[in-house]
This record gives C-alpha cells, sequence and structure tokens, in this order.
C-alpha cells in the first residue's frame, strides 16, 4: 500500500513539472538574433514586446574582427529570424550566415535601400563601406525594410509593426535635423574629423564633416609607416586640433599619432571617445542607437568648434 501511494506522489510530481516545463515553453516569445547591437536597437524598435530580440555582439566589440563562438551558433539556431548588416561587416561571420540562410529567415539590412547610396571602398574594387548606420537618413530606411519584411513573415503583427516603425522613424528624422544643427556649430574650416580606423564616412557624406581614419574600413586591415607619416602631416599642416578614439578599437594608434604630432611642434588633443562598431552599455543612453550618434555629436562638436 505504501509503495502505491509513493508511485502515485511520483507520477503526480512528473506530470506537474512537465506541464510547467511545456508551458513555460509555449509562452517564450519568438527569438530574433542580430549580428550587433544597432540591428538590435532597429529591430526592438520595430517589434517592441512581441520578440525576444539578442544581439550576438556587445558593447566594445569589434564586428571586423568577430569570430562566431559556440553559443551564437546555438542562438541562431533557435533564432525564427536572423538579422546581419549585409556589406561585409562580420567578414568572419560570412559563411555561417549563407549557411543558415538555406533553413532560416536571414536578412541582411543594407538590403533595403538603393545601393547606389553606399559608398565604395577604395582600397577593395566591387567593396563598399558597411558602416551604413552613420547616416539616419540610411539608418530610417533600415527601419523600414526591417518592418516590411517582418510583416511579411509575421502578417498577423503587421498593424503593430507599422505603427511602431511610424513613431520610430518620425524620432529619427527629428533627431537627424537635430544632428545637422548641431555639426553647423562647427565653422566649415574646422570640419575635420581623425580616427583609428575609417568607420565615418557616411557621417561625414550625410553631415558635411571631412573624415579621416589612419586604418582602412576595417580594423582587420594593416597601416603602414607611409600612412602614419601622411596622416601625421596632414594633421600639422591643417592644423588640426583634436583627435579621436573610439570605443571598440584600440587606442593605441592614435595615441602614437599625438606623439608624433607633438614631437613636430603641433600639440594634439584628445577630443574623446566615439562609439564607431558597437553601442554602449546595456540600460544606458549610449546602449540604444540614438543615444550612441548622441554621444558621438556631441563628443565632436566640443573637441572641433
Amino acid at each position: 500500500m505504501i509503495r502505491i501511494k509513493n508511485s502515485v506522489v511520483l507520477i503526480f510530481v512528473f506530470f506537474t513539472f512537465y506541464s510547467c516545463d511545456s508551458t513555460t515553453k509555449k509562452s517564450e516569445k519568438p527569438l530574433i538574433v542580430t549580428t550587433t547591437g544597432m540591428i538590435a536597437d532597429a529591430v526592438k524598435n520595430v517589434v517592441d514586446t512581441l520578440f525576444t530580440v539578442e544581439s550576438l555582439m556587445g558593447p566594445g566589440v569589434d564586428p571586423h574582427l568577430y569570430k562566431t563562438k559556440q553559443s551564437d551558433t546555438k542562438k541562431m539556431m533557435e533564432a525564427e529570424v536572423i538579422f546581419h548588416n549585409g556589406v561585409h561587416l562580420e567578414g568572419k561571420m560570412s559563411e555561417a550566415l549563407e549557411n543558415l540562410s538555406k533553413s532560416k529567415t536571414v536578412i541582411a539590412v543594407a538590403s533595403g535601400f538603393d545601393q547606389s547610396r553606399l559608398i565604395s571602398n577604395s582600397a577593395f574594387a566591387g567593396s563598399h563601406d558597411p558602416h551604413i548606420w552613420f547616416d539616419v537618413q540610411l539608418w530610417i530606411k533600415v527601419v523600414q525594410y526591417i518592418k516590411h519584411e517582418m510583416q511579411k513573415k509575421y502578417p498577423q503583427h503587421k498593424d503593430v509593426f507599422e505603427k511602431n516603425a511610424v513613431v520610430y522613424v518620425k524620432k529619427l528624422e527629428v533627431f537627424d535635423e537635430w544632428i545637422r544643427l548641431e555639426i553647423e556649430k562647427i565653422p566649415l574650416e574646422k570640419r575635420v574629423m581623425i580616427t583609428a580606423h575609417d568607420a565615418f564616412s557616411y557621417f561625414g557624406r550625410a553631415y558635411n564633416i571631412q573624415v579621416r581614419g589612419l586604418q582602412g574600413i576595417s580594423t582587420a586591415s594593416e597601416y603602414g609607416l607611409n600612412d602614419r607619416i601622411q596622416l601625421v602631416n596632414f594633421i600639422c599642416e591643417q592644423k588640426i586640433a583634436a583627435v579621436f578614439v573610439e570605443s571598440s578599437v584600440s587606442p593605441k594608434s592614435i595615441q602614437a599619432i599625438m606623439e608624433d604630432c607633438n614631437q613636430k611642434g603641433h600639440p594634439l588633443k584628445l577630443g574623446g571617445e566615439l562609439f564607431s562598431d558597437a553601442m554602449g552599455a546595456a540600460n544606458t543612453s549610449e546602449g540604444t542607437y540614438i543615444g550612441m550618434i548622441e554621444h558621438n555629436v556631441k563628443t565632436i562638436v566640443a573637441g572641433l568648434k
């Protein structure tokens, strides 16, 4: 009799646990995985709380050098949708993304606008600059494309995606105008921005500021002694007051440029740290797309005007 009672209890406990576990799994939100934080932020603004959105690359991570981890592969296998840049930003992940696209919905956000608006990379024929998020007008196109693709895959949420995208795009349009007004505070002859790698060409084109990077568009590219000498000479000749480091790139190269300029009799100050290929920490203003760009603009204006 005691054995029967014990068996009944065990069976009850098992089915109670199984039932709870099944309920938990059913209540979990569908997973969307993105490569970068900037893309994750755009997706979140479209889908709101209907989905779980996770970025593979966190604050301070350089996507040019990023290698896919086992945990990333697991997340991407579990995801219903995967968003990536699409202009070879995540160079070392290209093969994994291509393989996953055969069985999953894998979307390149740069496909969402006219490709003639991409900036060609002079160092590599046929390739383009991937740093599209630094032109807010282009990023608006990205947000609208994300909305469009999500509406196709989840038509039951079409109206929610539409409403969310409209609200966010309006914010971005106001923000874009704010950037233009802020950059105008810098005298035209002082609008020259020097950084560790050439990540800000879209920003320069959109907001009328000249940009130069020691390295090319990818931090995987090497710079030589001649590149360093040319940049130092340019800074000294143009009497540029400040240079900037990046949160996802080692500051050593810019520090070396500053030392070279000082030795040539041109004191050069550090204008501050910019967010280039990654956003700031989670739960901070800089951990959002708008907050990240706002920080950059304020830092650039303060450093150059």
